[in-house]
């Protein structure tokens, strides 16, 4: 029997839903402000959905598009005055950077107030202490995807593959605070797939296309691929998606899985960054 599909883009559809309504309570239209560094075509497109998800949930936006050959004192000053607007209650600096500039300079500068992709040390830190408040979008997205399943987070193995602070590293912390015990899986693990079989839940954010394969998965598992790889002109995950329907519980597909949920939890931190927490 296959895996039930879990669909981010059902779900991202109701938190819209829940954010017009609570917008119908407030005074003021909550703003998101996304600075670009550049034009790189992927970062374009995405911030093309990212202002199409605010004008569905009627927030006012801006996108900033600066040069790519900014230094990285102009573009903190740039970060600054955005920081400084009563008007704008979200901040996002889209990645990726142009070499020469130090993106963690740059998301430091980020007030923890207006840091909307929730990266900012102050909301990793308080992240880290069990204390959540504004949390990465990604990782959230996941955390919810997961809820979606009806399953119980406590007591559960999970299984990272990948520890970046942006996915892996964060989803892992954000399980822990619910009581799962958590690997991380990485490219120094010894035996990954060893790793990944004793997994009630999977969370696959290695960036290698197919690299979880049906013979790594346990039976009924919760499978969560985060990957976005491009193979002959389309979009596949890092999970061999065929086989592995066939052995899991729950699974996301690729597209339509994790990447809306990460559109729509930048929706609601910046909802949650309006109201002040």
């Amino acid at each position: 029997m296959s895996a039930e599909l879990l669909k981010g883009s059902q779900l991202a559809k109701r938190v819209r839903s829940q954010i017009r309504r609570k917008l119908k309570k407030l005074t003021f239209t909550p703003g998101l402000a996304v600075v670009q560094v550049g034009d790189d075509p992927a970062s374009t497109l995405y911030i093309k959905h990212k202002q199409r998800d605010c004008e569905k949930v009627h927030f006012h936006s801006e996108v900033h598009r600066l040069p790519a050959d900014i230094n990285q004192d102009t573009l903190i000053a740039h970060v600054e005055a955005l920081n400084a607007r009563t008007d704008i209650h979200g901040i996002l600096v889209q990645m990726p950077l142009p070499a020469g500039i130090d993106k963690e300079a740059v998301i430091d500068r980020i007030s923890p107030q207006k840091d909307a992709d929730g990266l900012n040390p102050v909301n990793l830190g308080n992240l880290l202490i069990n204390r959540e408040s504004v949390t990465p979008c990604t990782p959230t997205g996941i955390i919810r995807l997961i809820e979606r399943t009806g399953e119980q987070i406590e007591g559960k193995h999970a299984v990272c593959i990948g520890r970046s602070p942006l996915v892996g590293k964060s989803v892992g912390l954000m399980l822990l605070n619910r009581n799962a015990t958590v690997t991380y899986c990485h490219s120094r693990t010894v035996d990954v797939t060893a790793e990944v079989q004793k997994a009630d839940i999977i969370v696959a954010a290695v960036g290698r296309p197919a690299f979880v394969t049906a013979d790594m998965v346990k039976p009924g598992a919760i499978v969560i691929d985060v990957g976005i790889n491009h193979v002959n002109g389309r979009a596949v995950g890092d999970v061999k998606f065929e086989e592995v329907k066939e052995v899991a519980g729950f699974i996301t597909p690729v597209p339509g899985g994790v990447g809306p949920m990460t559109r729509a939890m930048l929706l609601e931190n910046t909802l949650k960054l309006a109201i002040g927490g």
